[in-house]
């Protein structure tokens, strides 16, 4: 399964256990290995179920480097039981009991609490969004196909002040900055990595091939289909 968010990009095999952050962006692709079933489990931790968990037990306040970019928990015989005892139902091809949802959910976080401290630096923390670098952000992630309003509460923004700072950093619109971007970076994966036009528009950023191919036309005056023709 590789994740890939802002321009880093992770890959874990079978056996793994990741933590995804809340409010973060990414992209997920599954590649099944040896003509076998690609499995996985996922599960949402919601803050109030956290906040209960955390509430009487420390938090590793020197955030781990490691832990933070890599997502990783220590692999543990607990935690591949764990994730089997799941498995079975799927396997049953029955819906997990209602009832057991909070037991599974307090289980999965005792274990990781176990097995490895430094998961408490992410799954113990609950700050609010704060402003941050919106030039950065954007550059790292303008290829997500988000409104503009995700976009400011991501950067810690109103809409309007997102608007107005987006405006003084760009000296362009969002919508005329966004467009640029995804266009040039299709432009280079169709030209330089010789992908074609129905791998790129969504990679881009693209909701839909029509829009994308009349967008990349417009701008360049040749059909995506057609440019290494």
């Amino acid at each position: 399964m590789t994740l890939t968010y802002g321009k880093s990009t992770l890959t874990f095999v079978a056996g793994d256990t990741v933590l995804v952050p809340k409010n973060q962006l990414l992209r997920v692709i599954k590649k099944p290995i040896d003509d076998q079933p690609f499995k996985a489990v996922s599960m949402l931790l919601s803050d109030e179920e956290l906040r209960r968990f955390y509430q009487s037990r420390s938090i590793l306040e020197n955030r781990d480097d490691n832990i933070i970019k890599q997502r990783p928990i220590k692999a543990h015989p607990l935690l591949e039981s764990f994730f089997q005892s799941l498995f079975s139902y799927f396997d049953m091809q029955d819906e997990l009991p209602e009832s057991l949802v909070p037991i599974k959910v307090q289980e999965a976080l005792t274990i990781i609490d176990e097995v490895d401290k430094r998961a408490s630096s992410i799954l113990g923390t609950f700050s609010e969004i704060g402003k941050i670098d919106l030039e950065k952000y954007m550059e790292e992630h303008f290829m997500y196909n988000l409104p503009l309003e995700r976009f400011a509460f991501l950067t810690g923004r109103s809409l309007t002040t997102f608007k107005s700072d987006f405006k003084k950093i760009f000296k362009k619109t969002p919508g005329k900055w966004l467009t640029e971007k995804r266009l040039n970076l299709a432009h280079f994966k169709l030209t330089n990595e010789k992908q074609k036009a129905t791998e790129v528009y969504l990679i881009a950023g693209f909701e839909n091939l029509s829009h994308f191919s009349f967008a990349f036309k417009k701008a360049f005056g040749v059909s995506p289909r057609n440019i290494n023709q």
